[in-house]
């Protein structure tokens, strides 16, 4: 079981609720451009962006391998911090978070949430 975070968008729009994961990505740790394209989250990829950049800079530095150590760590993160990038999206776009809910997946959740209110 999971907990998930129900968000549900303005009144004036009729969309369904969403409801996201509080776990670890695979998606997000493996393929964090993927991710980001797939969940619409082109501020964090612009950062991602940045962040292998320096890191391809900063191996001039401090040595290929030691950068080749440090990308698992930054996709690590990355993994880590999925869902609340995505709350963060969620919020930006006027979403409200409205409860969290225990369920097997994200449809039982969002199903959950609708038939209590």
């Amino acid at each position: 079981m999971t907990i998930f975070a129900i968000y549900e968008s303005r009144p004036d729009n009729r969309a369904a609720p969403v409801a996201v994961a509080e776990k670890f990505s695979w998606l997000a740790f493996l393929l964090p451009p993927v991710f980001a394209v797939v969940h619409g989250l082109w501020l964090e990829l612009l950062v991602y962006l940045v962040k292998v950049a320096a890191l391809i800079w900063l191996s001039n530095f401090i040595g290929a391998d030691t950068a080749i150590l440090l990308y698992p760590v930054l996709a690590l993160w990355i993994g880590l911090s999925a869902p609340a990038m995505r709350r963060a999206r969620l919020a930006r776009k006027g979403w409200n978070h409205r409860a969290d809910r225990i369920a097997a997946g994200p449809d039982i959740a969002t199903l959950a949430w609708m038939e209590r209110r």
